[in-house]
């Protein structure tokens, strides 16, 4: 009989741990954090916070990152923490700390049940560790837990992009500041300003009033729309807030082409053209042009602390049909030996080059700047014409510094499902968030010989067709969290697979409940239809 109760004992033991593991390898599987960490371990218990819970750091350094966060447990979850500077580890606590063995951006995160401890070298690593926390965070009955785990992670790419274009379309600081915010929660950290096209010019510039008296009046889908622009106050605000969030923010100024604003409003640098290209481009063969361009950016650099300016440089030919007839053009081609109207671009753009760089930044352009003759010590390239994937070969050749950011997958003015009728698409070729998803693993060929030189990838919201926020959000979500797990998380190390990732998007779309956002939700599609968009037609044709 005792031999029966043992062996019984026994089988109900065995039984109880192989449950055990099982649930907590399924859990391991379906860990709710967007982008997924590179390695975690899933423990036994949660962690509770209660009423004498405390934020904790060990270097007064850290004090800013406690009061962020502490703010961040209050607004989102009821939290309310006290925080204190103490470099001894303690219950029932978050504890902060910095080790200086992690890498620049990486982070560990310890929960267990009496205590959450979360390392980094560096108050970005710290931060990414805690918005990782934040989601971890589960609220029911008023009580707060978050499950016992071990996360070692950091990033896969150091540049996790999100461009946002306001010259077709301008939404304004409050939405510019929530879409940092929800950046900031998907680790992403460059905000690509697009603030200059032919639509408006966006930005003050102090020296130069008409770009805003003139040149920001006019949208996209409204000719007479109200001027609307950012003074330089509020591209500051803007810009710190960024900051406070670990968000780097590179503005463009679009040149030689799609620079009809400010042709309108200074005719004296316009390189001509008629009808829908009048003032397409800056005139390439005046010095006063380049005087313009160099003043310009004595104020942009001011306003923007990035290391980088980006000057667009694509689509010239669309707009410059003047510079075949200028006289001024066709000597200064024909003096400087440049063989043709290419070679006149090409020359703007080495000479914009050195003028960025003599302003300490580096110039970024669009992949039409890899053959033009720049250094790939002065300019890093954007790769978007995913039709031309030689254009990407030659500059990883050449020794360029590559941004990934093609129109398939990573352009979200492109439609995302094939029911929706307003947006871009490839020779029916669209980007529904599956496609997306799957980026990394599909260029993986192209760049894995030069994959030093890649520094990252970032998705691409261009808003002819998108005039107000209602729209922008449901082009940019939940798209944008594909991209923040292509840019952090080792798609091999971390065995991602799309099915898993659903689910975890899922969890996400809860998130962004919390503050309206008007996503694209592809597990209910009635739920969410197409909101209306511009959609009037172009001179040029879709994709």
């Amino acid at each position: 009989m005792n031999i029966r109760k043992t062996r019984l004992s026994t089988l109900v033991i065995f039984i109880f741990c192989f449950l055990a593991f099982s649930l907590n390898t399924y859990a391991g599987s379906e860990i709710n954090v967007i982008p997924k960490p590179q390695k975690f371990s899933l423990g036994q218990g949660y962690f509770s916070f209660n009423p004498q819970t405390k934020l904790v750091y060990a270097d007064n350094a850290l004090k800013s990152v406690a009061d962020a966060y502490q703010d961040v447990l209050k607004n989102e979850f009821s939290i309310q923490v006290t925080h204190q500077n103490n470099k001894l580890l303690s219950k029932n606590a978050i504890y902060l700390q910095l080790d200086s063995k992690l890498g620049k951006e990486a982070y560990v995160l310890d929960v267990q049940t009496d205590k959450i401890v979360c390392k980094a070298s560096s108050n970005a690593g710290l931060f990414y560790g805690l918005q990782t926390l934040a989601q971890l965070i589960q609220t029911e009955n008023a009580k707060s837990t978050v499950p016992a785990v071990l996360i070692e992670d950091a990033p896969v790419y150091g540049w996790r992009g999100y461009m946002l274009d306001e010259s077709r379309h301008f939404m304004g600081k409050d939405v510019v500041k929530q879409y940092l915010d929800i950046m900031a929660r998907l680790k992403l950290n460059v905000f690509h300003w697009h603030l200059t096209d032919e639509q408006g010019w966006r930005i003050e510039i102090k020296r130069y009033p008409l770009l805003t008296q003139e040149g920001s009046v006019g949208s996209w889908s409204d000719a007479n729309a109200p001027s609307a622009f950012y003074t330089q106050d509020e591209i500051k605000e803007i810009v710190e807030y960024a900051a406070q969030r670990h968000i780097m923010v590179v503005p463009e100024i679009d040149m030689p082409g799609h620079a009809t604003a400010v042709g309108r409003s200074y005719p004296e640098i316009s390189g001509g053209g008629e009808g829908r290209w009048k003032d397409f481009t800056f005139h390439p063969a005046r010095e006063t042009t380049y005087e313009f361009i160099s003043n310009i950016f004595d104020e942009v650099v001011e306003l923007f602390p990035a290391p980088y300016i980006h000057i667009g440089a694509d689509e010239v030919h669309f707009g410059n049909q003047s510079w075949f007839t200028d006289p001024q053009i066709q000597k200064f081609i024909k003096d400087n030996n440049l063989k043709d109207e290419v070679g006149m671009e090409h020359y703007f753009v080495r000479k914009v080059c050195d003028i960025v760089n003599a302003k300490g930044r580096k110039m970024i352009g669009w992949d039409e700047i890899v053959n033009t003759g720049v250094s790939p010590d002065k300019a890093i390239i954007m790769w978007w014409r995913h039709d031309k994937p030689e254009l990407l070969t030659q500059a990883l050749d050449k020794g360029f510094d590559i941004i990934l950011t093609p129109r398939i997958p990573c352009y979200f003015d492109f439609v995302q499902d094939d029911s929706h009728k307003i947006g871009r698409r490839w020779a029916g070729d669209f980007n529904e968030l599956e496609t997306v998803y799957n980026f990394s693993g599909n260029i993986s060929n192209l760049i894995s010989s030069h994959s030093k030189q890649v520094l990252g990838m970032q998705a691409n919201v261009w808003t002819e067709r998108i005039k107000d926020k209602k729209r922008l959000d449901f082009m940019t979500y939940p798209r944008l969290m594909a991209i923040a797990e292509n840019a952090w998380t080792d798609n091999k190390a971390a065995n991602l697979n799309y099915n898993e990732f659903e689910n975890r998007v899922k969890i996400f779309l809860k998130y962004l409940d919390q503050f309206n956002i008007n996503y694209f939700n592809p597990f209910n599609k009635n739920s969410t239809p197409e909101p209306w968009g511009p959609d009037r037609q172009d001179v040029l044709a879709d994709g």
